[in-house]
């Protein structure tokens, strides 16, 4: 049994950053208030003068909105550079975002070195997102030296914390016994969390260990459940797995009662993704 695999790197936090409290009046606290109603292009007046005066938080936000473009005009180069003086400040989730512009050279030089150093610094303030991307990084030898044990690491931290991506990627490393010893029921727990999350890959994975009880008993149902499950989430540009997804359950339905696939059908018509934390 060969379980599906991919790098999983995720987008940019663009969630703004709010500033409220006792001690917050005058623009941060009207600043925080178009925000939070949308109306953008005040938010931005009010947060440029904030974070050319050293406002972390400020700073956070300009860069996200030049790089959604939201009361600006879209500007990578302007969104790394308000990004790195938040980074600067201390703003661990800006300090993610301007390792993920490095890593894909978006509006800055692509750099992977500066891609992991940014990670590092935010994944050690304890930042989910960051610690799954270095993992990757170190799993890959981008911009660090290739380390299977340091990336299982980096992944375990961000997979306790709900990151799905690194709960698969855990998954991963211990079927194939990288960075780790080779643990199936290991690889099975990780891929469980990862599925109930919605990532169609450890769905189709998981689905796999139920039919070949690999890591967990063999249960036909639940492969029919989690094969199901696959083949509805995979996207359009995975055509073949989403096949490949239907083509297995159906596969499995062959060897199974009619009620337990009435049972398997009802299970997927149930399911609800769990929120990563």
């Amino acid at each position: 049994m060969r379980i599906h695999g991919a790098i999983l790197v995720l987008m940019a936090i663009l969630s703004p950053l709010s500033m409220t409290g006792p001690a917050l009046a005058g623009p941060v606290e009207d600043a925080s208030e178009a925000l939070g109603r949308g109306d953008f292009k005040t938010a931005f007046e009010l947060f440029a003068p904030l974070a050319e005066q050293g406002d972390a938080l400020a700073q956070f936000n300009l860069g996200l909105m030049y790089e959604s473009g939201k009361g600006v005009r879209q500007n990578d180069t302007e969104a790394a550079k308000w990004y790195r003086k938040a980074a600067e400040n201390g703003i661990a989730v800006a300090r993610f975002n301007l390792a993920l512009m490095y890593q894909n050279g978006k509006g800055v030089p692509q750099d992977y070195a500066e891609a992991a150093k940014w990670y590092r610094m935010a994944a050690e303030q304890g930042n989910a997102k960051a610690q799954s991307n270095l993992g990757i990084m170190y799993q890959y030898g981008k911009g660090v030296p290739q380390d299977y044990a340091e990336a299982a690491i980096w992944y375990r931290m961000a997979a306790e914390r709900g990151n799905g991506p690194a709960q698969a990627n855990l998954c991963l490393m211990y079927h194939y016994g990288k960075g780790v010893l080779q643990d199936d029921a290991e690889a099975a727990k990780w891929c469980q969390m990862a599925a109930e999350q919605g990532l169609a890959e450890s769905q189709f994975n998981l689905a796999l260990m139920y039919e070949n009880g690999k890591g967990v008993p063999q249960d036909y149902v639940l492969a029919h459940l989690w094969f199901d499950l696959a083949a509805s989430r995979f996207p359009a540009s995975q055509p073949e797995m989403r096949e490949k997804a239907v083509k297995n359950r159906d596969n499995i339905a062959s060897r199974m009662t009619p009620a337990h696939i009435a049972e398997a059908r009802r299970l997927a018509r149930e399911w609800k993704p769990k929120v990563e934390k």
